[in-house]
């Protein structure tokens, strides 16, 4: 049901002035936090064996939550795999180089998508029937979910380094086994997985180039 024009005039005008209230008290991040998420941050592959809490957990979920979707989609699903039971299920998918990488991690997140996403548009997009450009589309629906999970799945990484955590992306997996062996009775799709955790950094190498500003960038 959409929400009636006093109702949606109301909410527009909280929500302007609550990014307003935001940048008065945050203009942008210290240069720290910068480093700590992105300019500083690397990819682990050795980890220690502290555990993450579920407080942590559920609190990375819900920063995750918060980053912005085509759409207010949100097509991404997560299973976090932490027992021995599940890390057994998930070595069946993975190249051998990288089985100890996910066993020895305190969780691995599977990024997957929801095909059925854009059946639950008239909660997450309300104000207005967003449904039919989806349905019988499956081209476009696919797009806007893998597009969109990727996304997710790259807040989910800064987010879990915001809140102190380190991670390690894989794509070296098979898609298939990892729908077959945990969604086939939901549907959901595999994208990438993650290892999150706290990290063992002996393990590290230099950090690998990257390109300049002018090797990659224009402005017209």
């Amino acid at each position: 049901m959409t929400a009636d024009a006093p109702t949606l005039d109301h909410a527009r005008q909280a929500a302007q002035q609550a990014v307003r209230d935001l940048r008065s008290r945050v203009t942008r991040l210290g240069d720290g936090e910068i480093d700590l998420i992105l300019r500083d941050a690397r990819s682990h592959y050795a980890w220690t064996d502290r555990q993450v809490p579920d407080t942590i957990l559920r609190a990375l979920f819900e920063i995750t939550i918060q980053g912005p979707t085509s759409m207010n989609t949100c097509p991404a699903r997560f299973i976090f795999v932490k027992s021995d039971t599940a890390k057994d299920r998930l070595a069946k998918s993975l190249k051998a180089k990288n089985i100890d990488k996910m066993r020895a991690a305190p969780m691995t997140a599977i990024i997957a998508w929801d095909p059925l996403y854009w059946q639950r548009l008239d909660f997450l997009f309300p104000h207005e029937d967003r449904k039919p450009l989806f349905a019988g589309n499956e081209t476009y629906a696919h797009d806007t979910a893998y597009r969109n999970s990727t996304l997710q799945g790259a807040y989910f990484m800064i987010a879990a380094r915001a809140l102190g955590l380190d991670v390690g992306a894989m794509s070296g997996f098979s898609n298939e086994i990892v729908d077959q062996e945990f969604f086939s009775e939901n549907g959901w799709k595999s994208n990438f997985l993650c290892n999150f955790g706290y990290a063992d950094e002996t393990a590290l190498f230099q950090k690998l180039p990257r390109f300049s500003f002018d090797d990659v960038c224009e402005v017209i």
